[in-house]
């Protein structure tokens, strides 16, 4: 038998995500394979860092939150080709949640409109939601 959860305790769940990351959370795009979970160290070379907008997702609606405001960085730090992300508390040392990264429309966990990346070059990410589970 599956639980099921009714939309506002999905809801709820699902803004929680931002409460606990905290505002200003730090989102970094990498190279290579995605690490096997939050705990173990980053891998690839990082080649994006920006810190997200202080409200960086909309409130929860019918199961899903997605992005809010701009997710923009005006300079990329480094060249290669974008295949995972993390984000982080505000001081950009706790990973909270990874990722995957495609190209707009490839159905990654985090869209941009293009995965070829290079140094100094403005980054903005297309899309991003959260859904979840147990509807």
């Amino acid at each position: 038998m599956t639980i099921q959860l009714s939309t506002d305790v999905r809801n709820g769940r699902l803004d929680a995500v931002e409460t606990v990351i905290g505002a200003t959370a730090i989102l970094k795009i990498w190279t290579g394979a995605q690490p096997s979970d939050c705990a173990t160290a980053n891998s690839g070379t990082c080649l994006v860092t920006m810190t997200l907008p202080s409200d960086w997702m909309a409130a929860a609606s019918a199961g899903a939150k997605a992005k809010a405001g701009t997710w923009q960085d005006t300079s990329a730090d480094d060249t290669g080709t974008a295949a995972h992300f993390r984000i982080y508390e505000p001081t950009g040392t706790t990973c909270k949640m990874q990722g995957s990264v495609t190209v707009t429309g490839g159905g990654g966990d985090l869209t941009l409109d293009n995965v070829s990346i290079a140094a100094a070059q403005a980054v903005t990410i297309t899309g991003f939601t959260l859904t979840d589970g147990n509807a």
